[in-house]
């Protein structure tokens, strides 16, 4: 039943249409960035330096290798992938508010300024996806 549905016509032309949606530059753009502040959000710690921060080290590692992998997913086969283009904006989130949720003394000013605007950054680039992704549907 699975590979049926796989050759049905309309989900064919449906993932045709969202390959020529992320052959869009400026999406390829979105893509490259995201892939870019996803990299900065996992080694962040060690280049702003709040690696004794263990917790928070950990998260950024774990949140930033995530919003990597989304974004190569995004941009190599985003016919497949937008389904789950919703968790990167949500990660941006994430991002924000981590410094003040995690466990130890992790809202300092460096983590709060590094966090705050990384994850807005994922959190916009992140909607266009998305939106780029609604704007295929209709």
């Amino acid at each position: 039943m699975t590979r049926e549905m796989e050759r049905h016509p309309d989900i064919i032309r449906m993932r045709e249409s969202y390959e020529i949606a992320a052959a869009n530059p400026a999406v390829q753009l979105a893509d490259g960035l995201t892939l870019l502040a996803g990299l900065f959000l996992a080694l962040s710690p060690w280049i702003v330096g709040f690696t004794t921060i263990e917790t928070l080290t950990m998260n950024n590692l774990v949140t930033g290798i995530s919003v990597a992998l989304l974004s190569l997913g995004f941009s190599s086969a985003f016919g497949r992938t937008y389904g789950i283009a919703w968790t990167a904006p949500l990660i941006g989130v994430w991002t924000i508010v981590a410094p003040w949720l995690i466990r130890g003394e992790a809202d300092t000013t460096t983590t709060i300024y590094t966090n705050v605007i990384v994850g807005a950054i994922i959190v916009i680039l992140g909607l266009v996806t998305v939106g780029m992704g609604m704007t295929r549907r209709r």
